[in-house]
């Protein structure tokens, strides 16, 4: 009787040591208290998560700075650019270099400090004007050897201002900025568009030594034009992934894993489906828990009575945020038949070497 009492308290210590993650509900209490002394263990409810529908911010926009510039929009003539003029009834004037010829070929080049030469006028400074600046000056120059000149200036080739996209898209490059007014989403669709794991609502523009936020997938979903910014020579425009944007699914569920959230919006119950769903012989439905923040900090944590699937309902409801971690606890009895089965083995080894020192042959 004495041996089964001894087995029994052994047993019944194990299951403090049973293998696999525990939460200690009291003792997290008692840890969050000491920075917040109203510190709990938050009961999801359908309160809780009106409650943070209502708390829930809109997101913060930033406005377009360049938005009154892109309604007069007007290009102006850049280093390296190759403009074509062209001087009516003159065509020794037009094109000096053959008519077969490409009209970046027959064009004339912006020198790097801005200035183009042309037949009659000379070097003149262009760099900064606009095309009817530039034929006004041209014309001008002309009448001193040309009756009445009729003169049109033309860019064959945009070649002095650019901006850069990086990251997420097909085809990361330069895009030239043209006389159409070049905006991000015109810049990512000329880098061939997002790669699947491009998150829309993480692109950054980097201008002037800053670095600015954007929020595409509220262009795309909600038509927030100001989201869809006018782009100037030397942005840097940079589409983030969705990996930085990720939830984490552990404890006693099918597949756990880090789970990204598709244009940061998930649901507890899309994460733990797309974890195949409770392990249906270990999993506690009663203590699904959600810790969301840092540990120092005190985390909120979250949890979820699913022992009736009717409670399943409050899960589609609840919305995860990225770097929320998603446990869900083992059942008692499983980790009672754990800790039996890791003792077991040790108890038939101890018993077989007592039999053998005790076995009288």
């Amino acid at each position: 009787m004495r041996r089964l009492a001894c087995c029994l308290l052994l047993l019944s210590s194990g299951c403090a040591m049973a293998p696999g993650m525990v939460l200690d509900e009291s003792a997290a209490v008692e840890r969050g208290r000491a920075q917040d002394k109203h510190y709990r263990v938050e009961q999801v409810t359908p309160g809780l998560i009106e409650q943070m529908a209502r708390a829930a911010a809109p997101p913060q926009l930033t406005p377009d700075p360049l938005a009154t510039q892109a309604a007069r929009y007007t290009y102006r003539v850049a280093p390296f650019d190759v403009l074509n003029v062209i001087v009516w009834e003159h065509p020794e004037l037009t094109i000096p270099a053959g008519e077969f010829r490409a009209p970046e070929l027959t064009g004339s080049t912006v020198a790097a400090d801005g200035t183009m030469f042309y037949p009659y006028v000379g070097a003149v400074q262009v760099a900064g004007k606009t095309l009817g600046e530039v034929r006004d000056l041209i014309t001008e120059k002309l009448a001193r050897v040309i009756r009445n000149p009729q003169v049109d200036v033309r860019i064959v080739s945009f070649r002095g201002k650019r901006a850069q996209v990086t990251g997420e898209v097909l085809q990361p490059g330069p895009v030239p900025i043209t006389d159409i007014p070049l905006r991000v989403q015109d810049a990512i669709a000329a880098a061939r568009g997002f790669t699947p794991d491009a998150e829309p609502s993480a692109v950054t523009v980097a201008r002037g030594g800053q670095l600015y936020s954007l929020d595409l997938q509220a262009f795309y979903e909600n038509g927030e034009t100001s989201q869809n910014w006018l782009l100037q020579d030397g942005d840097v425009v940079n589409v983030g992934d969705r990996r930085q944007a990720r939830v984490f699914v552990l404890g006693e569920v099918r597949a756990p894993a880090a789970r990204p959230m598709l244009r940061r919006r998930l649901s507890l119950a899309d994460a733990l489906a797309d974890s195949n769903w409770l392990d249906p012989v270990s999993a506690n439905p009663a203590r699904i828990y959600v810790f969301r923040g840092d540990l120092l900090a005190s985390p909120r944590i979250f949890k979820l009575d699913a022992a009736s699937p009717d409670a399943l309902i409050l899960a589609t409801a609840f919305p995860l945020k990225p770097k929320d971690v998603v446990f869900v606890a083992t059942y008692d009895l499983s980790r009672f038949n754990r800790v039996i089965g890791q003792i077991v083995p040790t108890i038939n080894a101890l018993w077989q070497v007592f039999d053998i020192t005790t076995r009288k042959f």
